[in-house]
């Protein structure tokens, strides 16, 4: 790879549209160009990374027998249809139609023509258990694409399907692709970390995400000193215990006027009804009521509402995974004028529920007790209600885990407390069971000649998006720093000078090396300035850097680690043996 001939241009501003510190790198350094909003060119440099990255992930499928194949990525609504995602994706599909009015969509995932494909050629137990991959273009119609590859609206993806005949095979399938996983991702190299997760609009029993671990991460996660690890979205807050209320006074209602905030009421209540415990009232003892509306796919709107601790949020992630494939939206002024029984700002359970005024279904946050004591509103203008007991006073529809978790909540095991941290979803695996199968009536013969319905795992790996994740984990201020099995190259030669003398020696170097089955990316630009070469060098960040330059006429080349920046002269008739032993260890 000559630099005088590569299609390359590197930039010394940061672009525009980049948010993260290793998206804005990978563009500066020549590796992908943008198209479109979440829509990006891989160029020579970054197609090299992309595709090393794709070899770990094929040695380690193959490692556990999966076999690859390579469906289209423009796929026929029925199947889809069938299983209800060509309506439960929402505007997040890409629909489209061929010339015969047929409808189509641009495939975010293959659960569906998998199933298929399996089921024109398979139809006994003899045939399983199979496990079958792809790396594959998707798209998905992102709202917000952001932060560059990690989350576009076309992606490469790993994914991969297991069918067997029963759970325990299913079992198996899952333990194979979960070991491989760790393989891929202990490769890869970036500090990771497994996490329950919630299934959402793809089903099934079990579920796992593997995040890098990056403060860039949009997806928040929880562990704690034992061991346990999960996405916020999968956390299971355990009911609260019953507790006694019988020494609880009966619920009074109180004139409360300009108090439409929790921060207002909890002012009012501390100076016109304070404690007889001697306390201060604060947020924790109200009970926030959340409005929302959720967007059905069909199109069809459905109000909610949520009680929650008055010091508590509704976390929005773990909420749309709850009500998943609806969209939950926030409650308009338009909707408040829909439904006269509710009166903003002083909400209370009282209008709430199937079977109340307001006809709202009313789901509250297991952490509210049976037996405890709150103060909320009174459905009433400036109006609230002290001593209101859950199960004595009022009651809900049911409970919903949407309410934020906070460092130092204890842990859903019962062991320890939680510690926040974020992540970037590079791996997601599914036992989904039966669903697509049913679906789409992948059934076999089982060794009694009966029918039944065959089993399956889903299982996907972000190859674009751990080419980011690398990058955000490998840099420094002057550049990208590739870890050695994934940078596009294995040297770097930089030739600097005006000198005829040391591009012959360059030459004679490039030629050495590779002869020695090394990749050498050697800038042999004559009008380009030492200092522009050096820092593109540093920018592009290939771990070798060899620089032939003013010291050759001391019969000197210098070698460079570009992680460590240690810097070292060797003779130029030792170049070759020496950059090998850098290289190769």
């Amino acid at each position: 790879m000559r630099m005088s001939t590569l299609f390359l241009r590197t930039l010394r501003e940061d672009p525009a549209d980049a948010e993260l510190p290793g998206h804005k790198l990978l563009v500066r350094a020549g590796y992908i160009r943008r198209v479109a909003p979440g829509v990006y060119t891989w160029l020579p440099l970054g197609l090299r990374v992309l595709q090393k990255v794709e070899g770990v992930v094929r040695e380690e499928m193959n490692r556990i027998g999966a076999q690859e194949v390579r469906l289209p990525a423009l796929l026929p609504r029925e199947p889809y249809e069938a299983t209800g995602r060509w309506t439960e994706y929402g505007e997040a599909l890409f629909r489209l139609q061929d010339r015969k009015g047929s409808d189509m969509l641009l495939g975010p995932t293959h659960e569906e023509i998998f199933c298929l494909t399996v089921k024109d050629m398979y139809s006994s137990y003899k045939d399983l258990p199979l496990s079958l991959y792809q790396i594959q273009t998707k798209y998905r119609d992102e709202a917000r694409p952001r932060a560059g590859l990690l989350r576009g609206r076309e992606f490469i993806m790993k994914d991969s399907y297991s069918f067997d005949v029963d759970q325990a095979g299913l079992q198996k399938s899952y333990d194979a692709h979960r070991e491989a996983y760790v393989r891929i991702f202990d490769r890869l190299g970036f500090e990771y970390v497994i996490v329950h997760a919630d299934s959402g609009a793809m089903g099934g029993s079990a579920s796992e995400e593997f995040l890098a671990v990056s403060e860039f991460g949009e997806d928040t996660f929880v562990r704690d000193e034992h061991g346990y690890a999960a996405n916020v979205e999968a956390v299971q807050v355990p009911q609260a215990a019953e507790v006694d209320a019988s020494a609880v006074p009966a619920a009074q209602v109180h004139d409360t006027p300009d108090t439409p905030t929790i921060d207002t009421l909890v002012a009012r209540l501390n100076e016109a009804h304070p404690r007889e415990d001697g306390r201060a009232w604060t947020a924790a003892d109200t009970l926030k009521n959340v409005l929302v509306m959720l967007h059905q796919p069909d199109g069809t709107r459905e109000p909610l509402a949520v009680g929650v601790p008055g010091d508590r949020e509704v976390d929005p992630k773990r909420l749309e995974a709850q009500v998943a494939p609806a969209e939950p939206e926030p409650f308009t002024d338009e909707d408040f004028a829909a439904f006269p029984a509710l009166a903003k700002g002083y909400i209370g359970p009282g209008a709430l529920g199937e079977d109340k005024p307001a006809g709202i279904r009313y789901l509250l946050d297991p952490s509210i007790a049976v037996g405890s004591e709150w103060v909320t509103g009174a459905d009433e203008r400036g109006k609230h209600v002290l001593h209101l007991v859950h199960g004595r006073d009022f009651t809900a529809d049911g409970t919903i885990q949407a309410a934020q978790i906070r460092e130092g909540d204890p842990s859903p095991d019962g062991h320890g407390s939680l510690t926040l941290a974020r992540g970037m979803e590079m791996g997601h695996i599914f036992q989904l069971g039966t669903k697509y199968a049913e679906a789409l009536g992948l059934k076999v013969l089982d060794e009694n000649g009966k029918l039944v319905t065959v089993t399956m795992g889903s299982y996907g790996v972000g190859v674009s998006r751990s080419v980011a994740a690398v990058a955000e984990g490998n840099r420094d201020e002057a550049g990208l720093v590739w870890p050695r099995a994934f940078a596009p190259a294995d040297v770097h030669l930089v030739a600097t000078g005006k000198d005829e003398a040391v591009f012959v020696a360059a030459e004679e170097i490039v030629s050495g090396l590779e002869a020695q089955d090394l990749t050498v990316l050697y800038d042999d630009r004559r009008k380009v300035s030492p200092g522009v070469k050096f820092k593109d060098a540093e920018l592009i960040g290939v771990p070798t850097i060899v620089v032939v330059g003013k010291g050759l006429a001391d019969g000197k080349i210098e070698i460079k680690d570009r992680r460590s920046g240690d810097r070292r002269e060797v003779p130029v008739e030792d170049a070759v043996a020496e950059v090998l032993r850098e290289v190769r260890g």
